[in-house]
């Protein structure tokens, strides 16, 4: 038997003095310096940490972090539009207690593929972890 899918809306307004609102509340004010492709890197970071942040309560565990990112934008080669061409996030995580290497990489593979921010994108991100001051690679999560 196939379930229907869920289905997320998010509503965002941006006023003609650059003030965003999400779904009619929580007002931001960005400085002139935040440009788009900012805001698009910010998703990932933010996205792929709630995604972690969720497997790991699933998992038992308490994931806490921060992250850095950077995107290229320039001209693609086949069509010569200007695109994001490539996007590097990396993360320092925290979990209150070691669940081993395979269960974390397990984790962090979760917290890739279930950022919808990720999948959205055209350009695959290539993310880096430190996970408790080691670093740490991601392998393919188990579907």
């Amino acid at each position: 038997m196939e379930m229907d899918a869920k289905e997320f809306t998010y509503d965002v307004l941006l006023e003609d003095g650059g003030v965003m609102l999400a779904d009619g509340t929580g007002a931001i004010d960005p400085p002139e310096a935040w440009k788009p492709d900012h805001f698009l890197v910010a998703a990932l970071l933010r996205c792929t940490l709630q995604s972690l942040r969720y497997h790991a309560d699933r998992a038992g565990l308490e994931a806490s972090g921060r992250g850095e990112g950077r995107a290229l934008v320039t001209k693609r080669a086949e069509d010569e539009r200007y695109a994001v061409v490539e996007i590097v996030v990396s993360y320092d995580i925290a979990l209150e207690s070691d669940p081993g290497a395979e269960r974390v990489a397990e984790l962090l593979a979760k917290a890739e593929r279930d950022c919808f921010v990720g999948a959205s994108l055209t350009v695959e991100p290539e993310y880096r972890w430190k996970v408790n001051g080691r670093p740490v690679s991601a392998r393919a999560a188990p579907s």
